[in-house]
């Protein structure tokens, strides 16, 4: 793996954490939305990631030493956004203006503290892509000043 690489690696984890902060954010900003029945109801969203592996960016290189194993990886991508298929949380709120003919009133599947600490941890793990980001970019500027002396 090259110098170079870790830009790709690294931006494409700060991508995919971008996109996991806007979905929480997205859940949070909707955790007290009020339905009269399921279908209309918001469901909580979560992005599935899936590897990048070297050897599906260049099919022609064979992995050394690796025994048959998949190479290094390459980087991560968004295979989609999933809804949550929890339940819904159900109230009697029978004076509420979106509350059924029995009364009831239809909330998310939204669970508020699982959902900030999602973000903490996509926030960190952003921040782990800038560090590692800034820290081959300070490499590489070194390799570069060693032929001046």
């Amino acid at each position: 793996m090259s110098l170079g690489n870790i830009f790709d690696i690294a931006g494409s984890g700060m991508t995919a954490q971008s996109l996991r902060l806007n979905t929480t954010a997205s859940n949070i900003a909707n955790a007290e939305t009020a339905s009269s029945s399921t279908e209309e109801t918001y469901r909580a969203r979560k992005p599935v990631f899936a590897a990048i592996q070297q050897s599906m960016l260049n099919p022609d290189q064979q992995s050394l030493g690796m025994g048959g194993q998949q190479g290094p990886g390459a980087g991560v991508r968004v295979e989609g956004v999933v809804e949550s298929q929890a339940d819904l949380q159900m109230r009697y709120e029978p004076q509420h203006p979106a509350a059924n003919e029995e009364g009831y009133v239809f909330y998310p599947n939204v669970n508020v503290v699982e959902e900030m600490a999602d973000m903490m941890s996509s926030s960190r793990s952003y921040q782990m892509n800038v560090d590692i980001m800034n820290t081959a970019k300070s490499m590489m500027q070194r390799i570069l000043t060693l032929g001046q002396q």
